[in-house]
């Protein structure tokens, strides 16, 4: 007789799955709603300034983490676990379950938009070089180095520089890709390369940097990749999350949406010293490979 409840058991279990019965445990939810559920998220940075950093006391600072802050505590997020990782794993690290979003001041491209859901950018900029003090070789575009045999630059592992550089013909065996942001600069300084391409917003504190400063000079002029239409391909920052997380990352695009309108995004760049324009595009534009 026992053998016999447990067989129809089974087999009203089965009915009871295949007919979606409300009596039965509910599956997982969410990211979104686990985050809202539980208050707390898990957030990766990659310890760089002005983006995502730990200050002088130890404490997460920086655009992305403060943006990201300010977005998701309407949702009744009250902590915010901010894990510091290697550029090049943000993203892979995201994917794993890791992190349940990246805030690192992360440029959209085509090749990460396969691997990440991107929120709406929240910034723009162009590509900048970093050379040696007075620019020697007189490097003022990715064309002067891919007509230049001689000429060789550095970047972190990842960064959407190497993409724009590849793309405007620089031969990826010229294209030293390291660890990360540092090695890059210590490649130009120690005379591996000629030339260190970085987003425009990141430039600034290193030609203040009294270690550096009597060294290094920025390319000026510069002009980046230039695109299929004939503009000069920047970058658009935002925040990522998995690709199954489009709920978590919809509304995380409302409340940017809303603090791009109330001036919030405004104020957290004024924080840092940011002097770049908050972006208009939508991920879908930033993501399109034209």
């Amino acid at each position: 007789m026992k053998n016999m409840t447990r067989r129809a058991m089974v087999v009203i279990s089965a009915i009871m799955i295949a007919f979606g019965a409300t009596e039965l445990p509910a599956a997982a939810g969410t990211t979104l709603e686990k985050i809202k559920s539980e208050g707390k998220i898990t957030v990766g940075i990659d310890n760089s300034q002005p983006w995502g950093f730990r200050d002088a006391n130890g404490q997460v600072a920086g655009f992305s983490p403060d943006l990201i802050s300010a977005a998701l505590a309407p949702l009744g997020v009250k902590k915010i676990d901010f894990v510091i990782s290697e550029f090049p794993a943000l993203i892979s690290s995201l994917q794993s379950g890791r992190f349940d979003a990246i805030a690192a001041g992360m440029w959209i491209t085509p090749v990460r938009c396969k691997a990440v859901a991107f929120s709406d950018p929240d910034l723009v900029e162009k590509d900048a070089l970093l050379v040696m003090k007075g620019n020697p070789l007189n490097i003022h575009s990715y064309a002067d180095v891919a007509g230049n045999p001689k000429l060789r630059l550095a970047a972190d592992r990842g960064s959407a520089a190497i993409e724009h550089a590849i793309a405007a013909g620089v031969p990826k065996d010229r294209m030293l890709q390291l660890t990360d942001f540092n090695a890059a600069v210590a490649a130009l300084t120690g005379g591996r390369v000629e030339g260190v391409p970085m987003a425009s917003s990141s430039i600034g504190r290193l030609l203040h940097d009294p270690n550096l400063k009597d060294s290094i000079d920025r390319a000026m002029p510069f002009t980046g990749f230039i695109a299929k239409d004939g503009i000069e391909a920047g970058g658009a920052s935002a925040i990522g999350f998995r690709l199954a997380d489009t709920d978590l990352r919809d509304a995380y695009n409302k409340r940017l949406a809303e603090m791009k309108a109330d001036g919030t995004v405004d104020a957290i760049k004024k924080k840092y010293g940011i002097e770049i324009d908050v972006a208009s595009v939508t991920a879908e534009q930033a993501c399109s490979e034209e």
